[in-house]
């Protein structure tokens, strides 16, 4: 088991090699959830998260046959991140298991520090599956990212760390995906401050940690793609979900659009670039939870900044739509000259600005002299939508599909 010492005495033992990261208020955030909103910044670590608290503390307390040997683990990328970063500066071999789909920046980014990277099937229970097959054959010692107490007791220094700052907070809002960060966090929360309230956050697509509430075990869900890749865990760990169940005091379970435009209020209001896991948090606050938790101290773990730069500008312009910043309409207007010219006018008397237009006149039906156009236009929000929208149909265009 895992207790307050346990994670005390962590502290002591990776403080020389891990960032204090900040716990600082959000006055932008705040007035956006009604909350009064603290972010523990542990995105600002050197590799972008707070995997090496745990990853650290579990290096360290290696016997010296175990650290000659090496470690194995699999991950889906910013576990990875953390061993190879401490393991080099240990002078610890780590070789990591990651899924095919994870992240290009965080691969390439843990060959860059010394780990030997090796990609395994399409989940992470495929790439564990390999890990375990690797740290068998080769007598590596497997370094689990979320069921193992070493790394629980590590990730459960950022409590200490919050409370230290923040020691009136009412509540901690947890990213959770294995459970090791949910449980390190809730332990030694509830035994500084019983009253806090501890929220689980997790994406609609791995909902593992919620499904095993329900069933009062660790329970297996299929995972679907997600945002919050780093979540993205199809069973709950054994260890973690034993200490975190009882004393976490509720769920929240986003699907994608909250997350990405959770993504997107961050980088436009806190000007800071997270991952879906870390942006989950936020998306839980805005939402409903956030409504529960109104006039209250609330602490987000911003807990990592590796998004894959490649799916970014995906991320921000699903963000915009959800958010009502972008709208795509199709309408049939006249083919003539002038048809143009009079639809960009009533966009324009709207206040909207057209992002594009694309003609389709092969397919705009036995009207010759008319064509459809799909016009995708940049709006304030979604009462400009619906302004715009009743401004074309009061000037005589039909909006296709409503």
């Amino acid at each position: 088991m895992v207790s307050l010492a346990d994670i005390r005495a962590a502290h002591e033992r990776i403080r020389s090699g891990i960032y204090r990261s900040p716990c600082q208020p959000s006055i932008p955030l705040s007035d956006l959830t009604g909350c009064r909103v603290f972010c523990k910044l542990d995105l600002l670590q050197r590799t972008g998260s707070f995997k090496e608290r745990g990853a650290r503390n579990a290096l360290l307390l290696l016997d010296e046959a175990q650290r000659r040997r090496g470690v194995i683990a699999a991950s889906a990328g910013n576990h990875a991140l953390g061993l190879a970063y401490h393991g080099g500066l240990l002078g610890i071999p780590v070789t990591v298991v990651m899924p095919r789909f994870a992240p290009l920046v965080k691969v390439a980014t843990c060959r860059r520090l010394g780990a030997t990277v090796i990609l395994e099937g399409d989940t992470f229970d495929d790439a564990r599956g390999r890990a375990l097959e690797i740290a068998e054959a080769e007598g590596l010692t497997l370094v689990h990212g979320f069921n193992d107490p070493a790394v629980i007791a590590g990730q459960g220094t950022m409590a200490l760390e919050i409370l230290e700052d923040v020691p009136d907070a009412d509540a901690i809002v947890v990213p959770t995906g294995g459970a090791g960060l949910l449980a390190g966090v809730a332990i030694a929360a509830k035994a500084l401050r019983p009253e806090i309230e501890i929220i689980a956050v997790e994406p609609a697509a791995a909902p593992s940690f919620g499904a095993s509430l329900v069933a009062g075990r660790p329970v297996a869900v299929p995972i679907q793609p997600t945002l919050a890749d780093g979540l993205a865990v199809g069973r709950v760990g054994d260890l973690s979900f034993s200490l975190a169940a009882p004393i976490v005091d509720r769920v929240v379970t986003l699907g994608e659009d909250a997350i990405s435009l959770a993504v997107l209020r961050l980088l436009e209001l806190e000007k800071m670039v997270v991952e879906g896991a870390a942006a989950s948090a936020l998306a839980a606050v805005m939402g409903e939870a956030g409504r529960e938790l109104t006039g209250r101290t609330t602490v987000l773990l911003l807990c990592g900044g590796n998004i894959d730069l490649t799916i970014l500008d995906r991320v921000i312009d699903h963000g915009l739509v959800v958010d009502g910043r972008r709208w795509r309409f199709t309408v049939t207007i006249s083919d003539r000259p002038g048809g143009i010219a009079r639809l960009a006018a009533v966009i324009a008397a709207a206040g909207a600005s057209i992002r594009e237009i694309r003609h389709d006149r092969a397919f705009s039906g036995p009207e010759v002299f008319s064509t459809t156009v799909e016009v995708t236009v940049e709006t304030a929000d979604r009462d400009h939508v619906a302004a715009l929208r009743q401004r074309l149909a009061a000037d005589g265009f039909v909006i296709q599909g409503l």
